[in-house]
């Protein structure tokens, strides 16, 4: 059987986290990548979202939180 669970990678059903949390306190959960970029560029200009993709890969590719700030401020 499963003994410990890292990482869920999850499409951002409604409830998940929270259930997730309740049953595997000590993992983490992600959305996955695609699905947040999708949310994103359903909220901007069509003409822009080539652009914001662009900034905002260069943001998720930082090392650390630290670095992503900067770009992010950058």
């Amino acid at each position: 059987g499963l003994e410990q669970v890292e990482l869920f990678l999850s499409d951002g059903v409604v409830g998940m986290k929270t259930a997730l949390a309740k049953t595997y306190p000590q993992a983490h959960f992600q959305r996955y990548l695609v699905h947040v970029m999708r949310n994103i560029c359903a909220k901007v200009r069509v003409e822009d979202c080539e652009a914001i993709m662009n900034e905002f890969k260069q943001i998720h590719q930082q090392a650390n939180k630290a670095a992503a700030v900067d770009v992010l401020h950058a």
